[in-house]
């Protein structure tokens, strides 16, 4: 059955809302959810980073306004 939401109607709260119901909803499921093969992929290249000692790390905090930057960014002028 194919949901379907009035996205371009929607508040961006009102999409965080129904984001975050989707998630509290595929938490509380007892079934486990696959993670697909590329993350595991990116997870192994992570773990050799690490251990090459070429890993770089954020502060929490910096990660965030980078992360909250990004998503205030015009979509537009995005490489790629």
């Amino acid at each position: 059955m194919p949901a379907t939401l009035p996205l371009n109607k929607m508040s961006v709260v009102e999409k965080l809302r129904a984001m975050e119901a989707l998630w509290d909803d595929l938490c509380h499921r007892g079934e486990p959810i696959p993670s697909p093969a590329w993350h595991g992929e990116v997870l192994a290249e992570r773990e050799r980073l690490v251990a090459e000692g070429r890993a770089e790390f954020s502060d929490w905090d910096e990660a965030k306004a980078r992360i909250a930057a990004r998503c205030h960014e015009d979509p537009d002028s995005r490489p790629g």
